[in-house]
C-alpha cells in the first residue's frame, strides 16, 4: 500500500490544497484524489511539479506500507 503524506508537507510549507493545485497546474479535485490516496496512478510530470513547489523529494510524500 502506498501512503501519501501531502497534508504534512502542505502544513510545513504553509500552503492550502487550492494554492498547491494552482501552482502545480492541476485541479483541486485531482489533487484531492491524490491526497486521500484514492488515485490509481500519478504522472511523473505531476509528481515532479508537486515536489518542485513543495521543495521535497518524491520519497518525502510517497511511502510504501506493507498491508
Amino acid at each position: 500500500m502506498i501512503e501519501i503524506s501531502l497534508d504534512e508537507w502542505l502544513v510545513k510549507r504553509n500552503m492550502t490544497l487550492t494554492q498547491l493545485a494552482a501552482e502545480v497546474g492541476i485541479t483541486v479535485a485531482n489533487l484531492s484524489i491524490l491526497k486521500t490516496g484514492k488515485a490509481k496512478a500519478v504522472r511523473f510530470s505531476t509528481l515532479e511539479r508537486i515536489c518542485a513547489v513543495l521543495d521535497c523529494q518524491p520519497g518525502d510524500i510517497l511511502h510504501y506500507k506493507a498491508q
